[in-house]
C-alpha cells in the first residue's frame, strides 16, 4: 500500500538543489555530514522541505546514488562507443571522483540494508555491461593463457582499482606505482585496443 504522504515533484528544481547539495557534501566531508539541516544549509533551503522531496534520509541517499549511477551507465556506454578498449573500461572503474563517491556508498551501504541492496543491483548490472565489453575485447587478442578469462581480467582489473583509491583516500601508496606501470603495459598490449593481435 502505498503511502499517502505528499512529496515534491521529481523533476523540481527545488529537488535538483537538495540532491547537488547532499553530493558535494557527501564528497567534501562524508555521507556522515548528509543531515538535513546540513544539505538544506547548503542548498540554501529549508531543511525541512528535504523530507517533503525524500520522505526519509535512506530516501534521499538512494536518489543521490540512482542519478549518479545512471549518468555513470549513459557515459560509459558513449566511452565504449567513442573508442571500445580494455583502457575505456580501466578508466570507467579508476575514475576519481567516482571512486570517492562509491566508497562513502560502500561504507553507508555497510549501516543501511536498503542501500546496500540499491549498489549491489547497479553494480550487477555494471558489471554485466562492462563483462560484455571486456569479452569483445579479449576476442580480438587471439586465446587467452590458461585460467585467464574475462571475468578474471574484469575483476582484477577492478580489485586494482579499487583497492588503489581506497588507499589513495588512506594516503598510502606504497606499490601504486609498479602496479599501475604493470596496468598500463597490460592495457597497450598488441590487440587491448581491439584491433587483432
Amino acid at each position: 500500500m502505498e503511502s499517502s504522504r505528499r512529496t515534491g515533484a521529481k523533476d523540481s528544481q527545488t529537488r535538483s538543489h537538495l540532491l547537488d547539495a547532499a553530493e558535494q557534501l557527501m564528497l567534501e566531508e562524508g555521507y556522515a555530514a548528509v543531515t538535513s539541516r546540513r544539505v538544506g544549509h547548503k542548498a540554501e533551503i529549508s531543511p525541512q522541505l528535504v523530507h517533503y522531496y525524500f520522505g526519509t534520509m535512506d530516501d534521499l541517499f538512494l536518489e543521490v546514488f540512482r542519478r549518479r549511477a545512471e549518468e555513470g551507465f549513459a557515459q560509459f556506454e558513449r566511452a565504449l562507443e567513442a573508442q571500445p578498449t580494455l583502457r575505456t573500461i580501466w578508466s570507467s572503474l579508476s575514475a576519481g571522483p567516482g571512486s570517492v563517491f562509491n566508497l562513502e556508498f560502500v561504507a553507508l551501504a555497510n549501516h543501511r540494508k536498503a542501500i546496500r541492496a540499491e549498489l549491489a543491483s547497479y553494480a550487477e548490472r555494471f558489471r554485466t555491461m562492462q563483462l560484455d565489453a571486456i569479452t569483445s575485447i579479449l576476442a580480438a587478442r587471439g586465446p587467452l593463457p590458461d585460467g585467464m578469462t574475462p571475468e578474471v581480467v574484469l575483476v582484477t582489473m577492478a580489485g586494482v582499482a579499487q583497492i588503489i583509491a581506497l588507499e589513495r583516500a588512506l594516503g598510502v601508496s606504497g606499490g601504486h606505482d609498479t602496479t599501475l606501470a604493470f596496468v598500463e603495459q597490460f592495457l597497450d598490449e598488441p590487440g587491448t585496443d581491439g584491433s587483432s593481435a
